[in-house]
């Protein structure tokens, strides 16, 4: 698989494909734990992005069924008894029920109603297994009626969206931290590793130190009114009351919560940025500079100055053992979790040497996870200390939208390459072959 540029020259339009005679666009499909990027390829920005999450109503349906809601706009809505559920876990999807759904949602809601006239290229993680990989070349071609179609893995789109087909990859998401080696395109599969360390389980720490100190979340839509109050003191706040029957279910209100938990690691949290881990108890002389206190008002107004505690929160990436526990949040063993650093010792542990050091002078740092603050400094320090020999070098755009969406990014860039078009899966290719197809084409 040949490299492809950066970025498309301004004055280039997006590359198409011919079928029938008709020049059209090829869709590329990023599904994610917490959201679904779909787009044109050659286009630099996803046109249609929606949380992967989605509501549903039992009974409210055609024929007495299950009713679905997709979208920012919907699966937001307050309406009584819609349940959240999300098709995705673990990054890949667990329900083929609803998945179909969403994507197509994702793909004609924006883009194109007509998916028979458009190839579609989908990404995926390196840990998909092959009846997930089967199915989703079955999705395209028999519910989407595609003309062709691709599965790339997001390591190698990552990589290329910031032109490199040999790279180390390491992907900040909302399921896992993955650290994957990629050379000339393809992955070395023996050094993937990922540990359920993303931006869920930084939700869990900021949710689990907030119920430590007594501080209770209240979702934006259940406040009415709001006063304002002093640093620390009571919310005083009206709350929305429904009558019986017509209250929104808890699990509308847990992701109405982590929308706040959201703010929150936007707002507050940070990356301890070393050196060295954060430590237990500071030296004499306080808490320093880097450390200084930040405010966060809640949706109801209560308002708290958060130091130290804000660089506890975040430190369990980097050293597991330091991580936040309760017995009511979920969280990993410590015992049992790889940190940051040890992470990408392992994944280069059984790269040949030869090309270590070309890797590790591409570290591509991608995923809305990595966006944290001073992410990238302590990253840039953890791996200075696993490779001391070697010269690391770290690849992160400023930008936070091309942070957000590498992935897809690559993923339209390797779409649109000329040399690309003989790597098409046609839909006659696949009614001779079957599924199977998808584990020989798509590596």
């Amino acid at each position: 698989m040949s490299a492809g540029p950066s970025t498309l020259p301004p004055s280039q339009a997006p590359s198409t494909l011919e079928y029938g005679g008709d020049e059209i666009s090829a869709l590329v499909l990023d599904p994610g734990q917490c959201w679904t990027r779909a787009g044109f390829a050659g286009e630099d920005t996803p046109k249609s992005v929606i949380p992967s999450h989605y509501g549903y109503i039992e009974g409210a349906g055609p024929d007495g069924g299950r009713k679905l809601y997709f979208g920012d706009n919907d699966v937001h809505a307050v309406r009584a008894g819609m349940e959240i559920a999300n098709p995705m876990s673990d990054g890949i999807v667990a329900d083929w029920d609803t998945a179909p759904s969403l994507w197509r949602y994702a793909l004609t809601s924006r883009l194109a109603q007509d998916l028979s006239e458009h190839p579609l290229l989908v990404t995926e993680p390196i840990w998909n297994p092959t009846k997930n990989r089967e199915k989703t070349i079955e999705v395209a071609f028999e519910d989407f009626d595609v003309p062709a179609f691709y599965l790339a893995r997001n390591a190698v789109c990552a990589g290329f969206a910031f032109g490199k087909s040999t790279a180390l990859i390491l992907d900040v998401g909302a399921a896992n931290i993955a650290v994957t080696p990629v050379h000339d395109g393809y992955v070395l599969k023996k050094g993937c590793q990922r540990q359920p360390i993303g931006g869920d389980f930084l939700s869990n720490q900021i949710r689990t130190h907030l119920a430590n100190m007594g501080i209770s979340i209240t979702p934006h839509y259940q406040v009415l009114s709001k006063i304002p109050v002093d640093v620390g003191k009571p919310a005083e706040a009206t709350l929305k009351t429904w009558p019986e029957g017509q209250a929104p279910t808890e699990s509308f209100r847990r992701f109405e919560e982590e929308r706040v938990l959201t703010e929150f690691k936007e707002c507050c949290a940070q990356a301890w940025p070393g050196p060295g881990p954060l430590p237990a108890i500071m030296p004499e002389g306080g808490v320093p500079n880097v450390a200084a206190t930040r405010s966060f008002e809640f949706p109801d107004g209560y308002n708290m100055l958060f130091g130290l505690e804000r660089f506890r929160m975040t430190e369990g990436i980097f050293t597991p053992r330091s991580m936040l526990a309760s017995a009511n949040i979920p969280h990993p063993y410590p015992e049992h979790t790889l940190g940051l650093k040890d992470m990408v010792f392992a994944a280069m542990k059984d790269v040949d040497v030869d090309i270590k050091q070309i890797i590790l002078n591409s570290v591509v740092v991608t995923g809305a996870g990595s966006l944290l603050y001073q992410f990238n400094e302590r990253a840039l320090h953890e791996l200075g200390i696993a490779f001391p020999g070697p010269r690391v070098k770290m690849l992160a755009s400023q930008i936070p939208v091309e942070r957000r969406y590498a992935t897809w990014l690559g993923g339209s860039i390797l779409a649109s390459l000329g040399s690309f078009h003989q790597l098409w899966i046609s839909k006659k290719e696949y009614e001779e072959h079957g599924a199977n197809i998808v584990e020989k084409r798509c590596k």
